[in-house]
């Protein structure tokens, strides 16, 4: 009876335990599938957010679109917004970008979602960098990235071959353009002022197109002397440079009309240009110009009130101060040949009946 006892006890334990056993790995069991189901609820969760989110960026957006001469645009103006939602992409019939300070610090590499865009205009932000990307919008036109913080065009930029207007001023550290940006055929207005240029590049010399050029306020020490390469260029703003002369094909630049020289350190003005009948506005203010030349006073007020349109012409170093100057320098430089004659009378004849020799130095002498 007693070996029977103690199976019986035996056999009661081990029920026991097992019946523990099976419980405790059906709760581990039960644990483990709770804690996926909330894994998978917590993804859920978090892409519902992420969809909601993306709504209301898009819904935001909608309202920022507005409807000009049959073009669409969008349009955020002093607004915070350092980066574009990949939500944009779903409005791809945007024909026109117009972001100014808003903080803006990226343009997004899915730019190039954006075939419709004819212009992109994110003057005044914090753009540090042109994506490649935006090579595939060949029917862009004017891309305005002016006061950012560029300091790097990409060769892909080059591929725009619709864009006929760029603008890049006052980016600071920008000096260097690619040589591929010469196949830009139909740009026409290029803003490249307020940079750290030190040269002209010869890629923008070679632009067939080019009506409109800025360079102020750069560091050019120099010009091109195949500058009147640039044959439809009537606008060419060189203000605040470090140029001291000027290459005399400049005289050759049929269709310059505008010339802005001023705050350079020019000494001279070459000869030719007084044979620039097209100049109609060129201004040499502050260069430590040799001659001291002053345009004669007007006779009457009435003749003041008269000829305001030509006040242009008549303002102190603009272009009848330059005629003025390179009759003076004329002179001057007939003076200096005479009594070069007088004192060297057995001189070469030629070079007697050569005065325009003696101009430059002439000049420079007085």
């Amino acid at each position: 009876m007693v070996g029977v006892a103690a199976c019986g006890s035996v056999s009661s334990i081990k029920a026991l335990w097992e019946t523990r056993i099976r419980r405790t790995k059906e709760e581990q069991e039960e644990e483990e599938q709770r804690r996926r189901r909330t894994a998978r609820g917590g993804a859920t969760s978090r892409l519902s957010v992420g969809v909601w989110e993306d709504r209301v960026a898009l819904a935001r957006l909608k309202k920022k679109l507005q409807t000009e001469d049959g073009r669409l645009i969008l349009r955020i103006e002093q607004e915070e917004w350092k980066s574009l939602p990949g939500c944009l992409v779903q409005l791809s019939q945007v024909q026109e970008w117009q972001i100014h300070r808003t903080g803006l610090q990226k343009i997004p590499h899915f730019i190039s979602s954006f075939q419709n865009l004819l212009v992109i205009d994110l003057s005044r932000n914090g753009v540090t960098e042109i994506p490649k990307q935006i090579g595939k919008l060949t029917r862009l036109r004017e891309l305005l990235l002016s006061y950012n913080r560029v300091h790097f065009v990409p060769e892909e930029l080059s591929c725009c071959e619709s864009l006929e207007r760029l603008e890049l001023a006052m980016n600071r550290d920008l000096d260097h353009l690619p040589d591929q940006f010469r196949n830009l055929k139909k740009l026409q207005h290029l803003d490249l002022s307020m940079n750290d240029f030190t040269c002209l590049p010869d890629c923008v010399v070679g632009l067939p197109a080019l009506e409109w050029l800025d360079m102020g306020g750069n560091q050019l020490r120099h010009l091109p002397e195949d500058i009147h390469r640039m044959e439809k260029l009537h606008a060419l703003w060189l203000q605040r440079n470090e140029l001291e002369k000027l290459p005399e094909n400049i005289s050759r630049m049929a269709s310059l009309d505008t010339l802005v020289l001023s705050s350079n350190r020019l000494r001279d003005i070459p000869p030719l240009m007084e044979d620039m009948s097209n100049l109609r506005f060129v201004n040499f203010r502050d260069n430590p110009l040799t001659l001291d030349v002053a345009l004669p006073c007007r006779k009457t007020k009435a003749e003041d009130d008269e000829d305001e349109d030509d006040e242009d012409d008549r303002e102190m170093f603009g272009r009848d101060f330059m005629h003025l100057y390179i009759q003076e320098a004329r002179k001057r430089a007939y003076a200096v040949l005479n009594m070069h004659c007088v004192n060297q009378p057995s001189d070469d004849s030629s070079d007697r009946n050569n005065p325009s020799l003696f101009i430059s130095s002439s000049a420079a002498a007085f």
